[in-house]
């Protein structure tokens, strides 16, 4: 071996012994006895300012010449000479300092410039190999302290499939060693790292493998004429790789791979059948070589052998190649819930079938570094191919491909969990069903760039595809992601890429049957979630004049809407889906709220169909204060529907009198009695959904030009409609995880660069859009709204250390909004300046100079009653609005959280607001059903050495929740609490946070575990006090279980686990008094819950609510 390349490794190998096992000096003593006079210089270091102390450095220099001398196999270290020497050096820095501070005082110095100054010490005097030692200590500790380093998106693949982050300072640190080695003075690798930085970051590659970066070390050490240095770099590199490869040439060669152990009863070679008849003995090389690239990183608790092991269980002689690769799938899905790694290492092995499926790699024979010139080979294949078979749009084949096509980064695929890519691969890959057997055509990466594109198309050619590769960066990146319709559509030929449609039905046979009906289906044909106003039809027993009858009420056209739905799927990829609102005043309301139950007279009944209440302020007042209500016929009282706040009161106490005069039609009841019927409704079938007309109109920025009649599908979007506008909205949601800092604040410059894309992307779907109806043009051309939403905020928490109910949660939930905000209204602002206002923009609010957070006072004052929600925030945002004041805005309305439950499941990340549903448990979607593991728990766990397979078992036994589990910190049950154990109040307090700055709404979902009236009650009253627009499903119970048949161990049973834990979403099917009394005369939740009177029971059931009883929660 090279001397040299020895005495570096002997180096190498001393610098990492634990201190402990190395002699210690009192090197920091010798300078205490010199005297000397040391100038006023701080340390900027990235824990704060120190005072520079010459005794560290001695101790510094001290150390590095103890590894110099211990690697060379000294011992006589501590001589009088080598004391000297330190002295001297220091003697020397000292000097140097001093003469600085004289120029500039007090001097202040970075941690980083210090240590070039002591190098460039030690340089003058020769000393290269203890000028090597320190800076091979500085990279030692800058691979522990990691937080201490900017953050980079890029990560780097060391040869041994360990990930570690992209660190600058590290690249430097090897430049120089390569400069002291040859003796020469290190100063140029400052320039040579940060040319190679700009190459990194220029790739835009996820992961970049050791070997790429010292490729281009070598490289640029070539531009900048250091032949020599780059000559001996190569030689070291070179050199490096056979001692790496002396340990491997036994057992463990790359090219010559042993035979794992196989499973018991299994044969280590199989014959497998191929499709074509063909059979072949099958020596699981591709099996190894899978799981090497699945384990990428990942810290997985079985070794390589073991694995094997497992993804071989069920393989059998003379078995199909399709039931093998299936097997292989099957089994690696199995082992997620003994680690949570094993989400990613499951989703990798499914990718490697996929590429195998779309480009023909074959991971034996290329290998996968080859995987992104294969993609850059096939992507124009792909575009053609898709054009040919009318999947995609011509005019893609237009745009630069080469350019394109260099930008792909299959390593982005790492970061998949196999519920994603599963997901990913069952319904939003493009398949070719004109060829047997149908195969799909995109990989991942071809998916995210051929969205990208479709939304960039339009876009002037001179910028076209950078904006291109700038969205697809977001995609591939988990920055943002597009709304489901988005991914399914766009570049193709039918670009419908809109989520959702609000319309308006009105009062009129040819009004409901053609908007209702007709149009609805043409909605949902192309893949749109609709949400509608039913109000206006006239109610049961209204006259109709043009026959003479009266009326059969909305019911049956109810009906009707919901055979439509079932009839017209979503754009042939999933069913179709709908909510009709009611406003609380229409006489038909009664039966309205029972359109969900599985009791009674089916033809009106509504099974597929949602609802949901629409309900004014008056109602609620008039419950609180145990007040009358009156419903109308809405044919009477037609401008009702169109009024909010006290125009509306007013009104309506006007036509209460006309009633009491017998000049209309009005039916007199008990606002509470209505209320409680709400509520068993909502507990009996999780239907209609509560929402509040008055905030969503009064908060609305587009209150000059109509009125919002109803919200959309999933409650979260709040715009006008009318005769001749159906609301449109396109949705998107940033993944707020992906924009924290290593500390867990907010990345402000990341989080505002993603916005300002997003919503240009956003912007662009409304002028390329596919319109199924006039109606639907007409109003999203005219207002151009978006919805700009979040995901991800559980995950965002538990980044930060945060327990979703603490007041740090609800904070943060204010911070991380605000900036959305703040980021969102800006970059609309700046697309009006360049291309123009939307055409309504005049006499908007945002036109009269107030923003979302200034409403929540027009709220208050319309109400008469305080919005329980603080004021203010961070932000300055005094420039923000002069910039409005001078710009206008793009887009009518901006901000819109959606449920975000598919794209979240692509993303890795968790849905929109909402809690963790179950640390561990099985979820159900069209793609199967996937066992979710809880990382984040994972990896505490394992920090505290608390993970193993009795945890694994308990975990599975108690349902993925903690409280049970004695093992488990306090500490970890608070921060991992899940939804149905966090008291609501914390999650209606964090969704009023973030309701003051979004202009639009929040799918917000509402969690019980055991719900009663009381309960209800005041938790609906509580969102509706704090100012909240809409909420969406109230959730009781866990809707599926682990499956507990592996547990290993018996555990003692639980208390109340007489009751079956097998439940549904929301009780359904059954009488809910029934069901309610029967858990609480159950045995074992009496033995599980504090004894009550006779008294206390009464006052919060159902039952005493139907019979007339006292309910405590109205109280």
């Amino acid at each position: 071996m090279n001397p040299s390349l020895s005495h570096d490794l002997a180096l190498k190998r001393t610098v990492h012994t634990p201190v402990e096992q190395k002699p210690h000096y009192a090197w920091r003593d010798l300078v205490a006895s010199e005297a000397l006079v040391v100038p006023e210089i701080t340390l900027l270091c990235p824990h704060g300012e120190e005072r520079f102390d010459a005794n560290e450095v001695a101790d510094t220099l001290g150390k590095a010449l103890t590894n110099v001398l211990l690697a060379r196999g000294e011992r006589d270290i501590f001589t009088a000479a080598n004391r000297t020497w330190v002295v001297g050096i220091v003697r020397e820095l000292v000097g140097t300092l001093t003469t600085q501070a004289r120029r500039q005082s007090p001097l202040k110095l970075t941690l980083n410039a210090l240590y070039e100054l002591i190098e460039k010490t030690l340089v003058d005097n020769n000393a290269y190999d203890v000028a090597k030692s320190l800076l091979l200590n500085r990279s030692r500790k800058l691979a522990v302290d990691r937080s201490s380093t900017a953050p980079s998106h890029i990560r780097v693949i060391r040869r041994n499939h360990q990930v570690v982050p992209f660190v600058e300072q590290k690249i430097e640190i090897a430049i120089r060693k390569s400069f002291l080695s040859l003796q020469r003075d290190s100063s140029p690798a400052i320039g040579i790292t940060q040319a190679v930085a700009a190459r990194v970051h220029a790739s835009k590659q996820t992961f970049v493998h050791i070997e790429e970066i010292q490729d281009m070390v070598q490289e640029e050490l070539m531009k900048s004429g250091h032949y020599k240095v780059a000559e001996a770099y190569i030689l070291y590199r070179a050199e490096r790789a056979v001692t790496r490869d002396v340990p491997a040439t036994g057992n463990d060669s790359a090219d010559t791979p042993v035979p794992a152990p196989s499973a018991p009863g299994q044969e280590t070679m199989v014959v497998v059948k191929r499709a074509s008849g063909e059979t072949y003995f099958w020596d699981a090389i591709d099996l190894r070589k899978r799981i090497e690239f699945a384990r990428i990183g990942l810290d997985l608790c079985l070794t390589n052998e073991q694995i094997e092991s497992e993804l071989r269980r069920s393989v059998f002689d003379q078995i199909s190649q399709r039931d093998l690769d299936a097997t292989i799938i099957l089994n690696s899905k199995t082992l997620i819930e003994r680690d949570a790694d094993f989400a990613k290492f499951a989703g990798r092995i499914q990718l490697t079938y996929i590429y195998e499926e779309v480009l023909g790699w074959d991971i034996v024979r290329d290998g996968v570094g080859s995987l992104r010139a294969v993609h850059q080979r096939a992507f124009r294949k792909y575009l053609e191919h898709g054009v040919a078979i009318k999947r995609l749009n011509p005019r893609l084949l237009e745009l630069d491909l080469a350019k394109l096509g260099a930008a792909l980064d299959p390593s982005a695929d790492l970061e998949f969990d196999f519920l994603g890519i599963q997901t990913l691969y069952d319904r939003y890959l493009i398949i070719d069903k004109t060829r047997k057997p149908a195969r799909r055509i995109e990989t991942p990466q071809f998916f995210w760039m051929r969205v990208s594109m479709g939304l960039f198309l339009e876009e002037p050619s001179a910028d076209r595809e950078d904006r291109i590769t700038g969205l697809y960066d977001l995609y591939k990146n988990r920055r943002f992601c597009s709304s489901t319709p988005t991914l399914f559509n766009s570049g193709s030929l039918h670009s419908q890429l809109s989520s959702c449609y609000l319309y308006y039905v009105d009062d009129s046979l040819e009004g409901i049957m053609y908007r209702g009906i007709a149009e609805n289906a043409q909605l949902s044909k192309w893949a749109g979630g609709l949400g509608g106003s039913w109000t206006a039809v006239r109610g049961t027993g209204a006259y109709i004049g043009g026959t003479n009858g009266e009326s059969q009420g909305v019911i049956p056209f109810l009906k009707l809407h919901n055979d439509q739905l079932v009839a017209v799927n979503q754009g042939g990829k999933r069913k179709g889906s709908g909510c009709a609102y009611l406003e609380t005043w229409h006489n038909d309301i009664f039966e309205f709220l029972e359109l969900r139950k599985n009791t009674g007279d089916d033809r009106r009944r509504t099974h597929d169909m949602n609802t949901a209440n629409w309900i004014p302020d008056l109602f609620m007042k008039r419950m609180e204060s145990r007040g009358s209500w009156t419903l109308f016929r809405s044919n009477e009282v037609k401008d009702l529907h169109e009024l909010y706040g006290r125009k509306f009161e007013d009104a309506y106490v006007r036509y209460e009198k006309l009633a009491e005069e017998g000049r209309i039609f009005g039916q007199k009841i008990e606002a509470l009695e209505l209320w409680k019927k709400m509520l068993s409704m909502l507990f009996e079938t999780g239907h209609p959904w509560i929402t509040f007309k008055d905030a969503c109109n009064i908060r609305s920025p587009q209150d000059h030009v109509g009125v919002i009649h109803s919200s959309n599908l999933c409650t979260e979007i709040t715009l006008n409609t009318s005769n001749d506008e159906t609301a449109v909205c396109n949705l998107g949601s940033i993944i707020l995880d992906s924009h924290l800092l290593p500390d867990g604040s907010l990345d402000h410059a990341k989080l505002r660069e993603t916005i300002r894309m997003a919503v240009r992307a956003l912007d662009n779907v409304i002028d390329i859009n596919f319109y199924p109806t006039k109606a639907a043009e007409t109003s999203n051309r005219r207002h151009r709204p978006i919805g700009l939403g979040v995901m991800g905020l559980a995950h965002s928490l538990y980044l930060r250390g945060h327990a979703f109910a603490s007041d740090a949660a609800v904070e943060f939930n204010d911070e991380a909004m605000e900036a959305i905000a703040y980021y969102a209204y800006e970059a609309s602002s700046d697309l009006a300046a360049e291309r123009g206002t939307y055409s309504s923009y005049k006499g908007s609010k945002w036109d009269r100079g107030l923003l979302p957070q200034d409403t929540v006072d027009l709220l208050e004052q319309e109400r008469g009653i305080s919005v329980e929600v603080p004021r203010g925030g961070r932000l300055d945002w005094a420039p923000l609005r002069a910039k409005i004041s001078a710009q206008g805005m793009r887009n009518s309305n901006v901000l819109a959280i959606a449920p975000t439950a598919t794209i979240s499941n692509i993303t890795a990340t968790s849905p929109c607001i909402e809690p963790t549903y179950k640390n561990l448990f099985v979820k159900s979607n069209l793609s199967g059903e996937f066992i979710v593991l809880n990382p984040f728990l994972v990896k505490d766990l394992k920090a505290r050495g608390l993970w193993n397979q009795e945890m694994i078992d308990n975990l599975k036994y108690f349902d993925g929740e903690l409280k049970d589990i004695e093992a488990i910190p306090s500490d970890l049950k608070v921060k991992y609490l899940t939804a149905f154990d966090i008291d609501p109040k914390w999650v209606v307090d964090a969704a009023a946070r973030r309701q003051k700055w979004i202009d639009q709404a929040q799918s917000v979902n509402l969690w019980l575990r055991t719900p009663d009236l009381k309960n209800l009650s005041h938790m609906y009253r509580h969102a509706w006090h704090a100012g909240l627009k809409t909420t969406y499903y109230l959730r009781t119970l866990g809707a599926s279980n682990i499956e507990k048949a592996t547990i290993a161990s018996k555990k003692e049973v639980r208390i109340g686990a007489g009751t079956s834990p097998s439940v549904v979403e929301v009780v359904s099917g059954s009488d809910a008094s029934a069901a309610l009394e029967s858990r609480l005369a159950s045995p074992a939740s009496a033995a599980s819950k504090p004894g009550f009177t006779a008294e206390q029971k009464l006052a919060c059931s159902i039952e005493a609510m139907r019979s007339g009883g006292e309910c405590e929660a109205c109280q």
